[in-house]
């Protein structure tokens, strides 16, 4: 069935981080800046390049595709808890 009025997109136009179960967390202690977790990042939510990335939750969708990417392991996942 197609909708007329619905329009396709990706994470930037439709907020999809609601439906994570686990959201990574960088240890800006850890964080050498290299950009690697930013160019990969499939929805481009991880800020500037040569800066500690700073995600938005509202349409990170919890992949891990930072934390395997880090070469300095700066990034882990956290459970989250729903309300």
């Amino acid at each position: 069935m197609i909708i007329p009025h619905a329009k396709p997109g990706t994470s930037i136009s439709n907020k999809t981080g609601e439906w994570k179960a686990f959201r990574p967390i960088i240890d800006e202690s850890k964080c050498i800046k290299c950009g690697i977790c930013q160019r990969m990042c499939p929805e481009g939510i991880m800020g500037k390049k040569g800066e500690v990335p700073k995600i938005d939750y509202n349409y990170c969708k919890g992949c891990s595709i930072c934390v395997n990417v880090c070469p300095v392991k700066a990034i882990t996942m956290e459970r989250v808890e729903k309300e």
